[in-house]
């Protein structure tokens, strides 16, 4: 049971970190798909 809950505790902290790290990594969509011809 121990176990468990260690895997599960270190699955959200894994989680957050890759969730925190895609939000400053990628660009929203206004800016990745804006050319000349785009009207968002």
């Amino acid at each position: 049971m121990k176990a468990f809950l260690l895997a599960c505790i270190g699955s959200l902290i894994v989680a957050v970190v890759a969730a925190g790290a895609l939000n400053t990594i990628q660009k929203p969509v206004n800016e990745a798909f804006s050319t000349t011809g785009v009207r968002l």
